[in-house]
């Protein structure tokens, strides 16, 4: 296997890691320049080494732009270095234990707020109160103003509620961990285009210093022509 010594660190990579100074932007050259003075634009160093330093001018902008770094700033900093994705992360929930309580608050919300608990409560009020009406001539075990029902609306209510918050809380979580994840990608994502723009700015700019050389050496060459032309004799 072909390999190359990197003028930065003077170790050994493959070849296939070898990445030319000119081709690296002028913000992330300085950053190696600053540590390794002797670095210039006819070296080269590894694609490995380049990504650390990638990383650390992003953490230096990071820390200029938002100041002291956070766990999920340092998330995206390691994605980086280990050229690793984070949109995977976001269908991915994290496995936790569910407990029976937790089980039955979901089940009890799923099934409160349908329209068959409605109907099926609904029936039930409705019915209840026909049969003490007309049925014990409201006279029965819960007459008129149906203190007993009251009294098991009452309660529902103050079970229910509870039992709802429980699963709201959870499903709290769930977004704000989606959240947390959608804001890493959308911070990489911008420091990714960043990046780009500025390695694209840096190509665009390398391409028309050597247009603007190859225009040099074919003006050389066409003025060498017209005096060799002007020094042959005419006939």
């Amino acid at each position: 296997m072909q390999t190359f010594i990197s003028d930065l660190s003077q170790l050994e990579f493959p070849i296939q890691q070898k990445t030319q100074a000119k081709l690296i932007q002028s913000s992330i050259l300085q950053l190696v320049q600053k540590d390794c003075p002797t670095f210039n634009k006819d070296s080269c160093l590894s694609a490995s080494e380049l990504n650390m330093y990638k990383s650390k001018y992003i953490a230096n902008y990071l820390m200029k732009e938002i100041g002291e770094l956070s766990n999920l700033e340092n998330i995206v900093l390691d994605s980086f270095e280990k050229k690793s994705t984070l949109s995977d992360k976001v269908e991915e929930e994290t496995i936790t234990k569910i407990t029976f309580g937790q089980k039955l608050a979901d089940k009890v919300t799923t099934f409160g707020g349908s329209w068959t608990f409605i109907i099926t409560f609904m029936s039930f009020l409705t019915i209840w109160i026909l049969i003490n009406i007309f049925w014990f001539n409201n006279k029965g075990y819960d007459p008129y103003p149906f203190i007993l029902l009251n009294l098991i609306l009452s309660c529902i209510a103050a079970l229910q509620a509870p039992v709802i918050m429980m699963s709201q809380n959870r499903q709290e979580e769930k977004d704000r961990e989606r959240a947390k994840k959608d804001y890493m990608i959308n911070l990489k994502s911008e420091l990714e285009i960043r990046i780009l723009h500025e390695k694209i700015d840096h190509l665009i700019i390398n391409q028309q210093q050597e247009l603007i050389e190859i225009q040099k050496n074919q003006m050389q060459m066409m003025k060498d022509i017209f005096e060799e032309l002007a020094q042959i004799p005419k006939k």
